[in-house]
Protein backbone atom coordinates (compact mmCIF):
# COMPACT_ATOMS: atom_id res chain seq x y z
CA UNK A 1 0.00 0.00 0.00
CA UNK A 2 2.81 2.41 0.48
CA UNK A 3 5.19 1.18 -1.85
CA UNK A 4 4.99 4.03 -4.22
CA UNK A 5 5.02 6.96 -1.35
CA UNK A 6 8.33 8.74 -1.14
CA UNK A 7 10.62 6.28 1.06
CA UNK A 8 12.06 8.89 3.54
CA UNK A 9 8.04 9.35 4.55
CA UNK A 10 7.79 5.45 5.12
CA UNK A 11 11.01 5.94 6.75
CA UNK A 12 10.22 8.19 9.22
CA UNK A 13 7.01 6.29 9.98
CA UNK A 14 8.32 3.24 10.86
CA UNK A 15 11.19 4.85 13.06
CA UNK A 16 8.41 5.75 15.47
CA UNK A 17 6.30 2.78 14.90
CA UNK A 18 6.31 -0.31 18.19
CA UNK A 19 6.52 -3.80 17.59
CA UNK A 20 3.79 -5.37 18.92
CA UNK A 21 3.15 -8.96 19.53
CA UNK A 22 -0.37 -11.12 19.51
CA UNK A 23 -1.45 -14.72 20.80
CA UNK A 24 -4.30 -16.31 18.73
CA UNK A 25 -7.17 -15.36 19.83
CA UNK A 26 -5.85 -12.07 21.79
CA UNK A 27 -7.70 -8.82 21.64
CA UNK A 28 -5.81 -5.51 20.12
CA UNK A 29 -8.50 -3.16 21.84
CA UNK A 30 -12.77 -3.65 22.13
CA UNK A 31 -15.11 -0.89 20.70
CA UNK A 32 -15.45 2.20 22.83
CA UNK A 33 -11.75 1.83 24.07
CA UNK A 34 -9.95 5.39 23.73
CA UNK A 35 -8.02 4.98 19.90
CA UNK A 36 -4.82 6.46 20.36
CA UNK A 37 -2.66 4.10 17.48
CA UNK A 38 -2.66 2.76 14.46
CA UNK A 39 -1.70 -0.71 13.69
CA UNK A 40 0.31 -2.10 10.92
CA UNK A 41 0.36 -5.80 10.12
CA UNK A 42 3.70 -7.33 9.36
CA UNK A 43 2.23 -11.04 9.78
CA UNK A 44 -0.71 -12.95 11.06
CA UNK A 45 -4.90 -11.95 10.30
CA UNK A 46 -6.57 -9.70 12.57
CA UNK A 47 -10.89 -9.73 12.53
CA UNK A 48 -12.98 -6.59 12.82
CA UNK A 49 -15.59 -7.68 15.09
CA UNK A 50 -19.22 -6.09 16.26
CA UNK A 51 -21.66 -6.70 18.89
CA UNK A 52 -25.27 -7.38 18.71
CA UNK A 53 -28.34 -6.78 20.48
CA UNK A 54 -28.80 -10.28 20.86
CA UNK A 55 -25.11 -10.72 21.94
CA UNK A 56 -23.80 -12.40 19.07
CA UNK A 57 -20.04 -11.08 17.60
CA UNK A 58 -20.37 -10.54 13.83
CA UNK A 59 -17.27 -10.42 11.66
CA UNK A 60 -17.11 -6.78 9.74
CA UNK A 61 -13.31 -7.72 7.97
CA UNK A 62 -10.38 -9.55 8.50
CA UNK A 63 -6.92 -7.74 7.88
CA UNK A 64 -3.34 -9.06 6.57
CA UNK A 65 -0.31 -8.25 6.24
CA UNK A 66 0.72 -4.99 4.27
CA UNK A 67 -2.81 -3.76 5.59
CA UNK A 68 -3.13 -1.45 8.50
CA UNK A 69 -6.39 -0.91 11.39
CA UNK A 70 -7.11 1.92 13.58
CA UNK A 71 -6.44 5.17 11.28
CA UNK A 72 -8.73 7.22 12.74
CA UNK A 73 -6.65 7.23 15.74
CA UNK A 74 -4.40 9.47 14.32
CA UNK A 75 -6.65 12.05 12.58
CA UNK A 76 -9.48 12.84 15.62
CA UNK A 77 -7.98 13.13 18.99
CA UNK A 78 -10.32 11.78 21.59
CA UNK A 79 -11.88 9.36 19.05
CA UNK A 80 -13.09 5.80 20.30
CA UNK A 81 -12.17 2.48 18.73
CA UNK A 82 -15.64 1.61 16.15
CA UNK A 83 -15.47 -2.47 16.48
CA UNK A 84 -13.33 -4.71 18.86
CA UNK A 85 -9.54 -6.28 16.40
CA UNK A 86 -8.49 -9.91 17.68
CA UNK A 87 -5.87 -11.49 16.30
CA UNK A 88 -6.85 -14.70 14.81
CA UNK A 89 -3.68 -16.62 14.87
CA UNK A 90 -0.10 -15.66 16.23
CA UNK A 91 0.33 -11.68 14.39
CA UNK A 92 2.96 -8.83 14.94
CA UNK A 93 2.13 -4.92 14.06
CA UNK A 94 3.72 -1.70 13.78
CA UNK A 95 1.98 0.51 16.23
CA UNK A 96 2.20 3.80 15.63
CA UNK A 97 0.77 6.36 18.34
CA UNK A 98 -1.05 9.25 17.87
CA UNK A 99 1.38 11.51 20.06
CA UNK A 100 4.47 10.34 18.12
CA UNK A 101 3.10 10.59 15.05
CA UNK A 102 1.68 14.27 15.48
CA UNK A 103 5.22 14.87 16.63
CA UNK A 104 6.36 13.67 13.91
CA UNK A 105 4.43 15.25 11.41
CA UNK A 106 5.99 18.61 12.59
CA UNK A 107 9.31 17.42 11.88
CA UNK A 108 8.46 15.90 8.37
CA UNK A 109 5.25 17.20 6.54
CA UNK A 110 5.63 14.49 4.19
CA UNK A 111 4.03 11.46 6.16
CA UNK A 112 0.76 12.97 6.34
CA UNK A 113 0.95 11.47 2.97
CA UNK A 114 0.99 7.83 4.44
CA UNK A 115 -2.15 8.74 6.88
CA UNK A 116 -4.13 10.27 3.58
CA UNK A 117 -2.98 6.74 1.85
CA UNK A 118 -4.13 4.46 4.41
CA UNK A 119 -7.18 6.45 5.21
CA UNK A 120 -8.34 6.64 1.39
CA UNK A 121 -8.15 2.83 1.07
CA UNK A 122 -9.97 2.16 4.24
CA UNK A 123 -12.33 4.60 2.60
CA UNK A 124 -12.32 2.91 -0.90
CA UNK A 125 -13.34 0.16 0.56
CA UNK A 126 -16.23 1.10 2.58
CA UNK A 127 -17.04 2.95 -0.85
CA UNK A 128 -17.16 -0.58 -2.33
CA UNK A 129 -19.44 -2.48 0.03
CA UNK A 130 -22.08 -0.03 0.16
CA UNK A 131 -22.60 -0.30 -3.65
CA UNK A 132 -22.25 -3.89 -3.45
CA UNK A 133 -24.82 -3.96 -0.68
CA UNK A 134 -27.44 -2.11 -2.88
CA UNK A 135 -26.84 -3.37 -6.25
CA UNK A 136 -25.02 -6.87 -5.85
CA UNK A 137 -27.04 -10.15 -5.24
CA UNK A 138 -25.96 -11.93 -2.35
CA UNK A 139 -24.84 -15.05 -4.27
CA UNK A 140 -21.65 -13.19 -5.76
CA UNK A 141 -21.07 -10.81 -2.68
CA UNK A 142 -19.82 -14.21 -1.31
CA UNK A 143 -17.97 -15.35 -4.11
CA UNK A 144 -16.46 -12.06 -3.31
CA UNK A 145 -15.70 -12.31 -0.11
CA UNK A 146 -14.17 -15.52 -0.51
CA UNK A 147 -12.10 -14.42 -3.38
CA UNK A 148 -10.33 -11.35 -1.52
CA UNK A 149 -9.98 -13.40 2.00
CA UNK A 150 -7.94 -16.09 0.06
CA UNK A 151 -5.81 -13.21 -1.62
CA UNK A 152 -5.36 -12.52 2.20
CA UNK A 153 -4.07 -15.58 3.30
CA UNK A 154 -2.19 -16.68 0.49
CA UNK A 155 -0.93 -16.70 -3.63
CA UNK A 156 -4.36 -17.47 -5.63
CA UNK A 157 -1.99 -18.80 -8.39
CA UNK A 158 -1.99 -22.04 -6.04
CA UNK A 159 -4.59 -23.86 -2.97
CA UNK A 160 -5.41 -21.49 -0.52
CA UNK A 161 -7.49 -22.57 2.77
CA UNK A 162 -9.78 -19.79 4.03
CA UNK A 163 -9.97 -20.60 7.94
CA UNK A 164 -13.44 -18.85 8.61
CA UNK A 165 -16.56 -20.67 9.51
CA UNK A 166 -19.52 -19.77 7.18
CA UNK A 167 -20.93 -18.27 9.53
CA UNK A 168 -18.03 -15.76 9.24
CA UNK A 169 -18.30 -15.86 5.39
CA UNK A 170 -21.93 -14.75 5.99
CA UNK A 171 -21.66 -11.86 8.44
CA UNK A 172 -19.01 -10.52 6.08
CA UNK A 173 -21.15 -10.50 2.73
CA UNK A 174 -24.13 -9.13 4.29
CA UNK A 175 -26.15 -12.15 3.88
CA UNK A 176 -27.62 -15.49 6.11
CA UNK A 177 -25.57 -18.78 6.94
CA UNK A 178 -28.17 -20.81 4.55
CA UNK A 179 -27.45 -18.98 1.34
CA UNK A 180 -23.29 -19.11 2.10
CA UNK A 181 -23.45 -22.73 2.36
CA UNK A 182 -25.53 -22.43 -0.55
CA UNK A 183 -23.33 -20.71 -2.54
CA UNK A 184 -20.42 -22.62 -1.60
CA UNK A 185 -21.80 -26.43 -2.75
CA UNK A 186 -22.60 -25.53 -5.77
CA UNK A 187 -18.68 -24.13 -6.17
CA UNK A 188 -17.61 -27.17 -4.62
CA UNK A 189 -19.46 -29.22 -6.85
CA UNK A 190 -18.11 -27.34 -9.99
CA UNK A 191 -14.10 -27.60 -8.24
CA UNK A 192 -13.56 -24.24 -7.37
CA UNK A 193 -13.65 -24.68 -3.77
CA UNK A 194 -13.28 -27.61 -1.11
CA UNK A 195 -15.23 -27.28 2.12
CA UNK A 196 -13.95 -28.76 5.26
CA UNK A 197 -14.95 -28.00 8.84
CA UNK A 198 -14.52 -24.28 9.52
CA UNK A 199 -12.55 -24.40 6.50
CA UNK A 200 -12.77 -23.04 2.76
CA UNK A 201 -9.88 -23.67 0.08
CA UNK A 202 -10.19 -22.19 -3.00
CA UNK A 203 -9.06 -24.85 -5.38
CA UNK A 204 -9.39 -22.07 -8.53
CA UNK A 205 -9.39 -18.59 -7.93
CA UNK A 206 -8.82 -17.43 -11.23
CA UNK A 207 -12.61 -19.50 -12.11
CA UNK A 208 -13.93 -18.26 -8.46
CA UNK A 209 -12.65 -14.55 -10.07
CA UNK A 210 -15.18 -15.12 -12.67
CA UNK A 211 -18.05 -16.15 -11.16
CA UNK A 212 -17.53 -12.78 -9.24
CA UNK A 213 -18.51 -10.55 -11.95
CA UNK A 214 -21.86 -9.09 -12.81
Amino acid sequence: MLADLPAEDVRELLAIARRRTFARGEVVFHRDDPADSLHLIVRGHFAARLGTALGDSVLLDVFGPGESFGELALLLPGAHRSATVSALEEGETRSVFRDDFSRLQRAHPGVKDVLLRLLAEQLRRASDRLVEAHYVDAETRVRRRVHELAGKYGDTRREVSVPLTQEDLAAMAGTSRATVNRVLREEERARVVALSRGRVTVLDAEELERRCRW
